[in-house]
């Protein structure tokens, strides 16, 4: 089986809203990003998504007010996304075909830990963020404990990710992450998640559509970043 294989997301393409699908954690991750992107300014707006996949913001960005466009390489997932009123636009979050200090808002959520060079993500970022504007991330940790977690278990749980979809070796070293955000003139802050565990125990029984996401201090395993472009 190859790892971090984008194929995989064209083959799961009808999982992505699914409440109980392949899927469903990025469903809960996509509401914890949601919740620190503020209220849109002024009805012109934009929020960029990186690495949109399906779309999973889109009521979310609908909600806030937003102009909402999708980057993604992956064409089953924009048709998706396009299905849920996102604008969207074929391209590498390596090298985003949008001009400079055009978003209000950036959005990485679930990529970093799928490329090369988690950096160019965060250049990329801060490139196209006007001054003042919102950056929210998450992504997962290079430790020992987040490949036991995110992989040896999370991939083997009802709701989690799929088998083989991350490769550990481009997991996240969160030192450096902070170093390149510093940088490239980001103001970055990193916080842990995880989900609650009285929303899964329900979750899988049947009672809630979905699992909120708790903030901890511990950013070991899966964690989310929040800040401005100075």
């Amino acid at each position: 089986m190859r790892l971090n294989d984008p194929a995989q997301y064209d083959e799961l393409a009808d999982q992505w809203w699914v409440a109980d699908g392949g899927f469903a954690m990025l469903q809960w991750i996509a509401a914890s990003r949601a919740e620190h992107i503020p209220p849109a300014a002024t009805p012109a707006a934009l929020l960029v998504d990186l690495a949109c996949g399906g779309g999973l913001l889109a009521p979310h960005v609908q909600r806030l007010g937003y102009r909402h466009v999708g980057v993604d390489i992956g064409q089953a997932g924009l048709e998706t996304a396009r299905q849920h009123g996102v604008t969207v636009l074929r391209g590498s979050v390596l090298a985003v075909p949008l001009a400079d200090g055009c978003a209000d808002v950036v959005t990485a959520g679930e990529i970093l830990e799928h490329v090369e060079d988690p950096g160019q993500v965060l250049a990329e970022s801060a490139r196209l963020l006007r001054p003042g504007g919102v950056l929210v991330i998450d992504s997962i940790a290079d430790t020992r404990l987040a490949g036991l977690v995110a992989v040896r278990i999370a991939e083997r749980m009802p709701g989690g990710p799929p088998p083989g979809i991350h490769d550990p070796a481009l997991f996240v070293s969160r030192r450096e992450l902070l170093a390149t955000a510093d940088r490239v003139g980001l103001d970055l802050q990193l916080v842990g998640l995880r989900p609650s565990l009285r929303d899964l125990v329900a979750w899988r029984r049947g009672r809630r559509a979905g699992v909120r996401m708790r903030s901890m201090p511990y950013t070991g395993i899966l964690f989310a970043g929040y800040g401005t472009r100075r």
